[in-house]
């Protein structure tokens, strides 16, 4: 089996998520995707007030667009920081594979401030998409060299959206075109997320 872990607040989760997962699982033949919604980022200041409860069933929803696509909260039954290195510990003991954490760029950047990163680099191979205004011919030297035969780039169409933009387009009653799978913005309307 070969699986890929995205993880992250999801809060909500969006296009982006679904389509980074899609590349993944196209660009390096993966089975599964995982989506593991974290309990708490360890490197992310911004509290969260989404109920776990509502990120855990938004990021189902979405996974439910994908038979190769599931989710896990181990994170979240864990409790405290959530570091993907424990995550990929504890689901390999409990499902050996070969794993792949996706990421973008971006939290490429700030990867040698995770939590035992060369560990996590022999549990699991990085599945890195180059986001603007990182190129995909400068995402190795994000990292130290050590890294580098455990990293492959995944060929990704970059999307202009994120959690932060929704969550404020929502709030202000903004339209947010298709930026988000129709079943997530119901669940926001019928659940009334991010509204003051």
């Amino acid at each position: 089996m070969k699986i890929g872990l995205l993880g992250g607040t999801f809060d909500p989760p969006h296009i982006g998520h679904l389509t980074l997962a899609r590349a993944a699982i196209e660009h390096l033949g993966l089975d599964e995707v995982i989506f593991i919604p974290a309990n708490q980022n360890p490197l992310k200041e911004r509290r969260i007030f989404t109920k776990l409860a509502d990120r855990v069933e938004m990021t189902k929803i979405l996974a439910s667009l994908d038979e190769k696509f599931a989710v896990s909260d181990v994170e979240i039954t864990r409790g405290g920081p959530s570091y993907m290195v424990d995550t990929v510990t504890e689901l390999s003991f409990v499902e050996p594979a070969e794993y792949w954490v996706i990421m973008g760029s971006d939290s490429l950047k700030s990867f040698e401030q995770w939590k035992n990163p060369y560990r996590l680099t022999r549990l699991a191979r990085l599945a890195v998409a180059a986001r603007p205004p990182i190129e995909a011919d400068k995402v190795l030297a994000l990292v130290d060299a050590e890294y580098h035969d455990r990293i492959d780039l995944i060929p990704f169409e970059p999307m202009e959206t994120s959690s932060t933009e929704i969550r404020d387009r929502v709030l202000k009653n903004l339209p947010l075109g298709n930026a988000i799978p129709n079943k997530v913005l119901q669940y926001i309307q019928k659940q009334k997320l991010y509204k003051l």
